[in-house]
């Protein structure tokens, strides 16, 4: 029987997409961002004003004003290093790497102060990190302007920020339609949709309508992830009973189009809808204040966003219909598991937002190296629920392959 797929047009929705993407950063002023470029004469001279900051932390420290000095600290990051574009700069220019090597930096400070630890080992953090700000401000100064640059820059963005959202998005639609639920790609794909409208909402009420400090901004970014993990690791779960469903398909006929009719098409939804927004909104400030440091390569930011999408488009294409050669039970399997990977790696990300906003302490981990594209950061915070997580998907993972192979012999024994 042939299976009933999306009444959505593939090519209807990839183009939508692309279009609300390209809305999105046309309708968001892109000089509201106050980039570098159009305030600073160079990346120094942030970094100059960064260390008046810093400085006047370490002056805070030295009379015991513990809160005033955390406070200085808090202003040369949101002040300066999110908010004029340094970490966008270092983040498409040099590394994430690097980026999350001197955002940790920062709160290392704050944990030290706020622990009571001495003053020389206060003022030898801070110097490190006055030390990495002027190594990055100097290879950012280095670096003259071209037009591969900003395109490079731009294809960056929008596939580092892209990647997993369109990965979501493809896994739950290929696994929908080879469970024989295709209609219910349509509860995907609106999903995904309505979430590029309300990451470009968020972006306006971020920077025009509600001036969100840049500290609620990252709790804001580091909740929808946490939401996104929960999400996520349940559609695990529900993808992974479904796979074993299928290794004793006739024991436990029509049970997956019954989970689907009765509520599970909601939560995909959710993961489709999370998965977009938290990249969303992000996505937009990141072209924003790229457009506003751009000088005359203004073309160039949106050809490597146009290629970066094209790119996407083929991400999205491989995953829906290369699955379609892949045998039923290994494509659930695979599918299920990542998953378990995207939730695990959201899991850190989401964590690491929240340490940036000062929810979470941060407690370093010398040994470990960040990993981006994995959500793997240097913290016992982000990595202890990842472990977690890791566990129980382990757990989850073994217990539905015992029952899928009871399930199996009790189906061998009625025949």
């Amino acid at each position: 029987m042939r299976t009933r797929t999306s009444r959505i047009p593939l090519g209807f929705f990839l183009s939508l997409l692309l279009v609300l993407s390209v809305s999105a950063l046309l309708f968001v002023p892109a000089l509201s961002a106050g980039a570098a470029q159009s305030r600073w004469s160079s990346w120094s001279e942030i970094v100059d004003q960064m260390d008046v900051s810093l400085n006047k932390a370490w002056d805070a420290y030295f009379i015991k004003d513990v809160t005033g000095a955390k406070n200085w600290v808090n202003d040369a990051y949101f002040g300066y290093y999110e908010k004029e574009g340094v970490e966008r700069a270092v983040l498409s220019y040099i590394s994430g790497k690097r980026a999350s090597i001197v955002e940790y930096q920062f709160g290392i400070i704050k944990k030290l102060m706020t622990e009571g630890a001495g003053n020389r080992e206060v003022r030898a953090s801070l110097d490190l990190l006055s030390k990495m700000l002027r190594e990055d401000a100097n290879q950012l100064d280095g670096k003259e302007e071209s037009a591969v640059g900003v395109f490079m820059a731009s294809l960056v963005i929008i596939l580092r920020e892209g990647f997993e959202a369109i990965l979501v998005i493809a896994a739950i639609a290929a696994y929908l339609i080879r469970s024989g639920n295709g209609r219910q790609t349509r509860v995907v794909y609106a999903s995904g949709v309505a979430a590029l409208v309300a990451s470009a909402l968020a972006a306006v009420a971020i920077q025009i309508l509600f001036e969100v400090s840049g500290a609620n901004q990252e709790i804001i970014e580091g909740v929808a992830m946490l939401l996104a993990v929960v999400v996520l690791f349940f559609v695990s779960n529900w993808m992974i009973s479904k796979a074993e469903a299928e290794a004793w398909k006739g024991y436990i006929e029509g049970k997956v189009q019954a989970a689907v009719e009765t509520g599970s098409s909601f939560a995909l939804g959710a993961a489709a809808f999370l998965a977009v927004f938290r990249e969303g909104a992000e996505t937009i400030l990141f072209y924003q204040a790229l457009l506003a440091e751009t000088g005359t390569h203004t073309d160039m930011v949106w050809g490597g966003f146009a290629v970066g999408c094209v790119a996407l488009v083929a991400i999205f294409a491989l995953v829906r219909y290369g699955s379609l050669v892949i045998p039923i039970r290994a494509f659930f399997m695979g599918t299920s598991i990542l998953m378990y990977i995207m939730s695990i790696a959201f899991a850190g990300g989401g964590i690491k937002e929240l340490q940036e906003g000062d929810v979470i302490s941060v407690t370093p981990v010398n040994f470990i190296e960040s990993i981006d594209i994995l959500g793997i950061y240097p913290t016992v915070e982000t990595l202890l629920p990842q472990a977690v997580l890791l566990i129980l998907a382990i757990v989850s993972v073994c217990y539905y392959r015992n029952r899928g192979r009871r399930g199996l012999k009790a189906a061998g024994s009625k025949v």
